[in-house]
């Protein structure tokens, strides 16, 4: 018999549990734990005089006295989330729950490189920051997603093929009027996160952006999975073979990866090509949203196309359920029925029996809610909860 794995009583895995609704007293801790209900109450009253917990409210009682319920003070202070794209740069304040309290954003070119990018980033978290009524001082993490690879230790891109001059700059720099701490990852991950949600989640999972480019965020009993280097999840880069027969060159150097293939930069070119009037990866979608033949056909084909790769990681990693968004999932049924036709040809019967694919329910949000959450979960880490509650 394997024995079931303990649940850490340490103070900011109680604020996880109490944060995600998985205890809400003193003594549903006890009982998830294991651990005595003097090191439990101790630990609770610590973080309570951190303003990380309070009191409210009576619940059920079981026979006894009814317990006292337990809330995560969501109001201890903000964070800034900044969602940058290839062609749009938003960025948020919510508060420690990821509620978005204020939001800002316009489009933006990515290679413009990163002083100009990051500069206006800084100058909309100063914006968000004052429409909230909120200040500086109250600004407990950064979180940032990025289009592109990054050591996840350090902040930095690492070669980013869709943002030249972008490699190897100190992003958290950038964020230093903030006296707090900064993370940064790529942008599928984040929204894999944005995804996942304050509650979170035990299921192994696929979160497919296709959007300027294609990429995939890999959940593994709920927790994102970044590799050695922070790299995993490129599937962009995979090579196809193109239905037709035809050889595209990725903006990598290689010839017919799934980026080249079935992205929003490919969705444009090929409608371009077939003669549609569109100016954008936006118009596109629109035109496949208001069931324009020629736009539905290209949707459902670049579906088709990110369908093939998925099915191979559908039989290699057997996930609970694939997720996609960015800027082209907002195409909706077309570009999913695509995806589902291939992978569920292609995969095996026992890796897909059960496999659950779908859209994201808020695709323009989940970058922002995801780096929102990062910063959350990296403000309260063990390491910062221990400080709180000894300071």
């Amino acid at each position: 018999m394997t024995a079931t794995p303990a649940v850490s009583a340490s103070p900011a895995a109680l604020l996880h549990h109490v944060r995600t609704g998985r205890a809400r007293s003193r003594a549903e801790l006890v009982a998830l734990t294991g651990a005595s209900r003097n090191t439990i109450s101790g630990r609770v009253d610590q973080l309570i005089g951190a303003n990380l917990l309070a009191e409210g409210g009576r619940g059920w009682s079981t026979g006894g006295r009814p317990p006292t319920l337990l809330q995560f003070n969501s109001e201890a202070g903000c964070v800034l989330a900044v969602d940058l794209g290839v062609t749009s740069v938003d960025v948020a304040v919510t508060d420690l729950s990821a509620r978005v309290l204020a939001t800002a954003g316009h489009p933006i070119d990515i290679s413009e490189g990163p002083a100009a990018v990051l500069g206006e980033a800084s100058r909309l978290g100063r914006q968000v920051l004052a429409e909230a009524g909120l200040r500086d001082a109250d600004v407990r993490a950064v979180g940032v997603g990025v289009p592109g690879p990054v050591e996840f230790s350090t902040g930095r891109p690492s070669h980013p093929p869709i943002m030249p001059g972008w490699h190897d700059h100190p992003i958290p720099e950038a964020f230093a009027r903030w006296a707090a701490p900064v993370f940064v990852d790529n942008d599928v991950n984040v929204m894999a996160l944005g995804e996942l949600g304050v509650e979170g989640s035990d299921q192994d999972a696929l979160v497919v952006k296709v959007g300027t480019g294609v990429g995939c965020g890999v959940i593994v009993a709920g927790r994102v999975y970044r590799g050695a280097q922070g790299s995993a999840g490129d599937i962009g880069h995979i090579h196809v073979h193109a239905a037709d027969g035809r050889s595209v060159l990725c903006r990598c150097g290689n010839t017919n990866c799934l980026e080249a293939l079935a992205s929003g930069a490919s969705l444009l070119r090929d409608a371009l090509d077939a003669g549609l009037p569109v100016a954008s990866t936006r118009d596109v979608v629109a035109l496949a949203v208001r069931g324009d033949g020629p736009a539905l056909e290209l949707v459902r084909d670049a579906g088709r196309t990110i369908g093939t790769v998925l099915a191979a990681l559908v039989n290699f990693f057997n996930p609970h359920r694939i997720v996609v968004t960015g800027g082209v999932a907002q195409a909706g049924l077309p570009l999913l029925s695509g995806i589902r036709e291939s992978v569920y040809a292609r995969a095996m019967p026992l890796a897909a029996r059960t496999l659950d694919i779908s859209v994201s329910d808020a695709p323009e949000l989940s970058g922002r809610v995801g780096a929102a959450l990062m910063a959350i979960e990296g403000y309260l880490d063990d390491e910062s909860v221990r400080q709180a509650i000894t300071s």
